[in-house]
C-alpha cells in the first residue's frame, strides 16, 4: 500500500463532499456565507471525516448515506478552531499556513462564522435523512437518528464545549491546582470527543452492534488523547513553518499541558502507548464474537492512518 498517495486521493474525495454542503455565497448574508467557506475549505488534515468513513466502510457500509455526516463534523471541528482563534481565547493569527478567520473578516464576523459552521453542521447532517439509504427502511431511519444524537451529545456540554471550558478557567487556575485529573478531562472532551463521534457515527450507519460503538468509544479516546499529547510537543518543538500555525502558544497562554506535567519523555512514551492500544482496538473492533459482521475484516488504511497521525511531525 503507498500510504501516502491513498491518503491524498482519500482527502481530495472529501474536499469534493465538502464542497458540495457548502453555501452559496450569496444574498445579504454573503459575507458570514465566506467566511464560513474560507474557514472550512484552509486547509488540514480532515481526520475526523475520514476516520468517519473509514470506519463505516470498516462495518461494510456501502453508499452515500455518511456524506452528509462527514461534511457535518468538519463543519463543527472548523467552528471550534474559529473560535479557539479568537483574540479572546487563543488569539492566533495563523491557521493551517494562512491567516485565522478572525484576522481575514474581523472578530465580530469570525464569531458568526463559529455560530454559522455549527448550526449549518446540523442543517447538513439532516440532509442524511432525505437519502435513499435511509428512507428505504425504518432501520436506517433509525440510524441516522442514533447518528444524529452523537454528533450533538459529542460536540455539546458533555463532549467539546465542556472541555473547553475546563480548558478555558484552567488558564487561570495556579499551576498546581491544574492537576493530571483535569488535563485527562480536557483532552477526553475537548479533543476526544469529536474523533469518536466520527467513528461512532461511521460504525452506527453500517449497522454495528452497541458493543462495537463501546469499544469504538475507548478506541477514539485512546487517539484523541494521544493526538493531543503530540500536539503539544509539537507546539514546543516545531516552527510556524513546519505545522502551519503559531508556536510556543502554551506558553504565551500559560497553559499546563500533558508535557509540562509529566516531561517530554513520558508524554513520548504515553504517545506510543496509546498508538499502539488504538492500533490493536482496531485490528479486532469488527470481528468481536457475536457482534454483526463478526469476522477477520481489517481495514489497513485506517490502521495505518490513525498511527500517522499520531505520530505526525506537524
Amino acid at each position: 500500500m503507498n500510504f501516502e498517495a491513498e491518503l491524498q486521493e482519500r482527502v481530495s474525495g472529501i474536499e469534493a463532499i465538502l464542497r458540495q454542503y457548502l453555501p452559496a455565497e450569496e444574498g445579504y448574508q454573503k459575507t458570514v456565507l465566506e467566511a464560513m467557506n474560507y474557514s472550512v475549505l484552509a486547509g488540514g488534515k480532515r481526520l475526523r471525516p475520514m476516520l468517519m468513513q473509514e470506519v463505516f466502510r470498516l462495518f461494510g457500509g456501502k453508499g452515500r448515506l455518511v456524506e452528509p455526516f462527514m461534511a457535518a463534523i468538519e463543519m463543527i471541528h472548523t467552528y471550534s478552531l474559529v473560535h479557539d482563534d479568537l483574540p479572546c481565547m487563543d488569539n492566533d493569527e495563523y491557521r493551517r499556513g494562512r491567516k485565522t478567520t478572525h484576522a481575514v473578516y474581523g472578530e465580530g464576523m469570525a464569531v458568526l462564522a463559529g455560530d454559522a459552521l455549527l448550526n449549518y453542521a446540523f442543517e447538513t447532517a439532516c440532509k442524511a435523512f432525505n437519502m435513499p439509504e435511509a428512507g428505504q427502511s425504518i432501520d436506517g431511519l433509525n440510524r441516522c437518528a442514533k447518528a444524529m444524537a452523537i454528533l450533538a451529545g459529542k460536540a455539546g456540554i458533555y463532549g467539546m464545549i465542556g472541555g473547553q471550558t475546563a480548558d478555558t478557567e484552567a488558564e487561570e487556575l495556579p499551576e498546581e491546582q491544574v492537576t493530571q485529573e483535569l488535563l485527562l478531562f480536557i483532552h477526553e472532551n475537548k479533543t476526544a470527543a469529536l474523533i469518536q463521534s466520527s467513528m461512532m457515527i461511521g460504525a452506527v450507519l453500517a449497522g454495528a452492534a452497541d458493543g462495537q460503538l463501546e469499544a469504538l468509544e475507548r478506541i477514539g479516546s485512546n487517539i484523541g488523547l494521544a493526538f493531543q499529547i503530540q500536539d503539544d510537543i509539537l507546539d514546543l518543538t516545531s516552527s510556524l513553518e513546519v505545522l502551519g500555525k503559531q508556536t510556543g502558544s502554551d506558553l504565551k497562554n500559560h497553559k499546563v499541558t500533558y508535557v509540562s506535567l509529566n516531561g517530554m519523555e513520558k508524554s513520548a512514551e504515553q504517545v506510543r502507548r496509546l498508538s499502539e492500544e488504538a492500533i490493536a482496538g482496531l485490528a479486532c473492533v469488527a470481528a468481536q464474537e457475536g457482534m454483526p459482521q463478526a469476522d477477520t475484516r481489517r481495514n489497513d488504511f485506517l490502521e495505518k492512518l490513525v498511527e500517522d497521525l499520531i505520530t505526525r511531525k506537524k
